[in-house]
């Protein structure tokens, strides 16, 4: 009974005046990544509708497991909010079923927010100019050439896992605890390739730190329009998105859902965020609540499809 009186109590408080103080974005991710230039842009354009903080908490580890945890503890008062990606979402409990968390029972879906295509980049001394290329090359060299990714069985795991099934070739993986560090170590040399969204890699790209080789999506991205995708590159019919949404705790009060979910579609409309964020490579997608659970529900499909046709499990992590 007193559980139901304090879970009654947090929900009337939430419905007074939301937002009233800070609200508190849990990020499973370090700070560096892909996920850290979109959840820190919206965030502040947030912070100035709301005037109130958006405070962005990077959670990184275990492949967005321990973030993902911390949310789904945390108080449903619609103070402590997810920025998710099908990692945390779909990917870890599809190859751990043992987790803590479960996110169809522990949290309510708020809105997508971006889709983002992955983007493979490569070391520039690494001496390939295509996905073509790099595909002849790693197959004169099984099992010689490294690629990083944030983590056993993340999202960039995952593309390079279809890639090398798609291709037949042998690449070895090297995974890290966030996508920074090991953009910084493909900067370093000691990972060739890697798989991430195009935020951070862009500016990299661009100043000849690295090389694009290829874009995940089926259409080349308006970001960076001279990379061909991988479907044209040599490997037909290869697709690979990421997405960006954000999620709150289960029982959340649908007032302070629906309140974060109008705000965002706003902002995530807005011309200047809109022109920014594809600059960046990422296409805004706001959606009602109802919507993004159906699109949760038909993106486990693909990935369920993707990790065992990849032949990835639970024990590689």
């Amino acid at each position: 009974m007193l559980v139901v009186l304090a879970i009654a109590t947090t929900q009337a408080r939430a419905r007074e005046d939301y937002p009233n103080r800070p609200v508190r974005w849990v990020v499973p991710f370090p700070p560096g990544g892909g996920t850290d230039f979109v959840s820190r842009v919206l965030a502040m354009r947030l912070a100035e509708v709301w005037r109130q903080q958006v405070v962005i908490d990077n959670r990184g580890g275990a492949g967005g497991v321990v973030g993902t945890e911390i949310a789904a503890r945390a108080a449903p008062d619609g103070y402590t909010l997810l920025f998710a990606t099908a990692a945390g979402m779909i990917i870890n409990p599809l190859l751990n079923p043992g987790l803590s968390y479960d996110p169809a029972r522990d949290f309510a879906p708020v809105t997508l927010l971006v889709i983002n295509p992955e983007l493979l980049v490569a070391n520039a001394s690494v001496p390939v100019q295509s996905v073509k290329e790099l595909v002849a090359l790693a197959k004169t060299q099984p099992g010689r050439l490294n690629y990083g990714s944030s983590g056993a069985g993340s999202a960039n795991h995952l593309c390079m896992e279809l890639l090398k099934t798609m291709a037949g070739i042998d690449l070895v993986h090297v995974p890290y605890k966030g996508a920074g560090p090991a953009i910084t170590d493909l900067l370093g040399g000691q990972v060739q390739v890697l798989f991430n969204p195009m935020p951070p890699l862009i500016p990299l790209v661009k100043s000849g730190r690295l090389r694009a080789l290829g874009v995940g999506d089926a259409r080349r991205s308006p970001a960076m329009p001279e990379v061909p995708t991988i479907a044209e590159s040599g490997v037909p019919g290869y697709e690979y998105v990421l997405w960006y949404g954000l999620f709150a705790p289960v029982r959340t009060p649908r007032s302070a859902i629906n309140t974060m979910n109008a705000e965002l579609k706003k902002i995530l409309a807005e011309p200047d965020m809109v022109q920014r964020l594809r600059a960046q490579g990422a296409e805004p997608g706001a959606t009602t609540p109802e919507a993004f659970a159906r699109f949760l529900r038909e993106d486990k499909e693909r990935l369920q499809k993707v990790i065992r046709s990849a032949g990835i499990t639970g024990e590689q992590r």
